[in-house]
Order: C-alpha cells, then structure tokens, then sequence
C-alpha cells in the first residue's frame, strides 16, 4: 500500500511551502512522488501560475491532484472518496503519496505547519505525528522548525519509505470506496487466484501488476 503523509494547518501557515520543498527532497532521493491537495474554496484555477497546484508541480511532483468542493481535477466530478481510496485508485505507481489539508482523514499521519499555538490541531485531529514551526516552547516528540524540510523529508523516509522497500502488499482490496484489511495468506490465495486467471489468457508480455475492478449490478 503507497504511505500517505498530509500536511495540516490553518490558512495562509505555509502548507504550501513546506509540502513542496519536502516534495523537492524526497525527489531528489530518487523516490516517486504525487501530490494531492484539498479546498474548502469553490471555483479555485488549477495549475495556474503562482497557484499552489502549480508550485507542486514545479518541486517536480510525478502527479498533482486537486480537490475542492464543487470538482476535482481529474476532469471528474468528486465523488467523495476517501484519502486512501483517491491515492490507491489514481497513485498506485508512486512510492508516497504527500497530501495538503484533509485534518479530519481518519488512519493518515499528519505534519501539523503551526503557527498560532492557541489554533493548535495537535489535541482536536486524529493522526498528527510530527508539529513544524517557529513558535518557541513547543515541546513533544518530532518537532521541527519551518526551515527543516530536509529533516522533515529524511523523517518521512524512515518513517514510511526505507521500511516499505523490504514490506509489499501481495494484494490490496477496496469495497465501495474503503480498504479492507487482509491477512497474508488471505492476500497470497486472492493474488495466485488472479494471476493464474491471467496467466491463462492470452497475454505475451511479463505480468508485474494487475489492478481488478468489479461492479455488481444493482438489486
């Protein structure tokens, strides 16, 4: 399963800047890297000079995603997946996946970007493991300043890209738009079962990777 990493804060704390410039790192590491960001703002330009779309894709992002309320920008209308799910379906070719906004998605770790400690998110949202500011006294583990991007990059690295190079999923399963847990043998008996379907089909060239959807017919 590709790690998800999101960025949180309140308006205007530099979300934006330090996701890129973390972006730019884990990029120059080599490692594969999309990008995906929310909106609360209807009607927001995608990819347009000085939009923060666009300064994710100049950090050198493989993929871009944005998310508002009215669209997503996919050229599709947004229906509502959730964080994990958006990342499988879209992302699967990365090796992480570096999210803006998105507080309230339940089971992704989030770098809180603070810079009012009486607006801290630390105590009221699920998943923060690691704070980002220059506000002094701030205490607990994984604190960093605003200017320790590469620290904060070499932090996700160990925490979520060193170990995942020697721990792949044999097969990952969503039904209606949430990941369901699987045990290993449980994975070893789905992905042997489809494989040796492929396999049987006339199919030349090596099969590394095989993505199934199934929609059932409704009763």
């Amino acid at each position: 399963m590709t790690p998800i990493v999101t960025f949180v804060g309140w308006h205007d704390s530099g979300k934006t800047t330090l996701a890129s410039q973390v972006v730019s790192h884990l990029k120059a590491a080599g490692y594969r890297v999309a990008v995906v960001k929310s909106s609360k703002e209807p009607g927001i330009a995608f990819d347009s000079p000085g939009t923060d779309t666009a300064k994710h894709r100049m950090a050198g992002a493989d993929s871009v995603m944005f998310i508002g309320p009215d669209k997503m920008v996919l050229q599709a209308g947004n229906d509502n997946l959730p964080l994990v799910a958006l990342s499988y379906r879209y992302f699967s070719d990365v090796d992480i996946v570096i999210g803006e906004g998105f507080k309230d998605a339940r089971r992704v770790p989030k770098i809180e970007v603070l810079r009012d400690r009486e607006r801290m998110l630390r105590n009221k949202v699920h998943g923060i493991i690691a704070i980002a500011t220059d506000l002094e006294g701030v205490e607990g583990e994984n604190v960093f300043r605003l200017d320790e991007s590469e620290a904060i990059a070499r932090f996700i690295e160990k925490k979520f890209l060193l170990e995942q190079r020697n721990k792949q999923e044999r097969a990952v399963l969503f039904v209606n738009g949430r990941r369901m847990p699987l045990k290993n043998f449980v994975q070893e008996v789905l992905a042997s079962t489809v494989h040796g379907f492929v396999g049987s089909l006339k199919f030349t060239d090596q099969i590394e990777e095989i993505e199934l959807r199934i929609r059932l017919p409704k009763v």
